[in-house]
């Protein structure tokens, strides 16, 4: 009779497996001083520009309140958006509603055909509130402060063209070679009925796309324009933490290639005194994602109104 008890790994391949997560620490090791060569000068500049605010604030003997408005404000959003964003709430407020306002009009809400896209959309809402809303918040406490100074500035974006160009190229190959991890394929689109028409599939992207935009504002705009005066260079990287974290849960070396995102999409922001330049390096990096995730099952939709 054969033994059904699968057999032990032995010392190799228990002392590979406990080196797997080490494997991104030697690429971290090798990009993020190449990002300090790349952006030293905006760094320097950001820290002289602090050291001379905080002597102004000490010389007027006034308390800088930003730092703490600012924390503790991103602080409670991402707490509310994990506990009360997500499929758990939907389940239980939002889809309710929806069955309850489908029976009087089935033609319109078809609930039992756009579930998924619906706790989706209130995914996506949620996100594009919350990451919006502290922009309202700022300016009445801090009435002095310009919102145009949190990236919103047009002006030198096509200067900076090249820089995106570059990062573009850079992300897109480590994209093609993160396509390869055998979890990737079944992880995008997080939308699964994306497979099923275009109509699908462009709504997924559109909403997808809207709270990519809330988020470059949130990270890279508000919280850097919120932080820069009095962390200087250091506000990139603590932003680069809560960024890198609100990715656990995917693909392990995707979360990992969130701390160098963060640190150099918000390097670039600062940089260029826009978010506009990671927008587009965020939306062209999800959608090519998606695309290829369907694409390697063979599932890009065939049709453009889903069936029936």
């Amino acid at each position: 009779m054969l033994s059904s008890i699968a057999p032990r790994p032995g010392a190799f391949e228990v002392a590979l497996s406990a080196m797997k997560p080490l494997i991104p620490i030697p690429a971290l090791l090798i990009v993020l001083p190449a990002l300090w060569w790349f952006f030293r000068d905006t760094w320097k500049e950001l820290d002289a520009d602090a050291t001379r605010w905080r002597l102004r604030m000490a010389a007027e003997g006034r308390t800088d309140f930003r730092p703490v408005v600012a924390l503790a404000m991103c602080a409670v959003i991402l707490t509310l958006q994990e506990y009360y964003g997500g499929r758990a709430q939907y389940d239980d407020v939002i889809r309710p509603w929806l069955v309850k306002v489908g029976t009087t009009h089935p033609k319109t809400i078809k609930i039992a055909k756009y579930d998924e896209l619906y706790s989706f959309g209130w995914w996506a809402a949620t996100r594009i509130v919350g990451y919006l809303f502290p922009l309202v918040v700022w300016k009445a406490c801090f009435r002095e402060d310009s919102l145009r100074d949190m990236g919103f500035r047009f002006q030198g974006f096509f200067k900076h063209a090249r820089i995106y160009l570059l990062f573009l190229a850079i992300v897109v190959l480590a994209i093609f070679l993160v396509s390869r991890q055998p979890d990737f394929g079944t992880y995008y689109p997080f939308y699964k009925n994306s497979s099923r028409s275009w109509y699908d599939l462009l709504l997924w992207e559109g909403m997808y796309f809207a709270q990519f935009f809330a988020l470059e504002v949130f990270f890279r705009g508000f919280w850097l324009g919120a932080l820069r005066r009095s962390f200087g260079s250091g506000a990139i990287f603590a932003m680069a933490v809560p960024y890198c974290m609100i990715h656990f849960g995917k693909p392990f070396l995707e979360a990992n290639g969130a701390i160098v995102a963060g640190i150099a999409l918000g390097s670039l922001s600062m940089k260029t005194k826009s978010i506009y330049q990671g927008f587009l390096v965020h939306i062209t990096v999800a959608g090519l994602m998606d695309w290829l995730a369907l694409s390697q099952r063979h599932a890009l939709p065939k049709v453009f109104w889903p069936l029936g």
